[in-house]
């Protein structure tokens, strides 16, 4: 997913937070305004801070992700799931044939 994905929903997200926030908390037109602008600003700011320590920028510096890593272990864990759930299934109808 890209970066400006997670920017847009958490910008918007922080919105509609801050003036339900501030609906709740305030009774003046201007402080409704203001507080809402604050807090969709710090999710706005917040998730550009984060995406510069998760995404890697420059070559030397930021986490590197491992993407073939965790989908290896994404389906290797699938598949211990599908058959655990084989063995389940087979249990619950031996019982459920006696």
């Amino acid at each position: 997913m890209r970066s400006e994905n997670f920017v847009a929903f958490f910008t918007v997200s922080g919105f509609f937070i801050g003036l339900i926030f501030s609906i709740i908390k305030f009774n003046d037109t201007f402080e409704i305004f203001f507080y809402t602008v604050a807090v969709t600003l710090f999710f706005h700011l917040f998730i550009h801070f984060v995406i510069t320590l998760i995404i890697k920028s420059d070559k030397d510096f930021g986490l590197i992700f491992d993407k073939d890593f965790y989908e290896d272990s994404a389906n290797e864990q699938i598949a211990i799931l599908q058959t655990k759930e084989e063995q389940i299934t087979k249990i619950l109808k031996s019982i459920n044939d006696k």
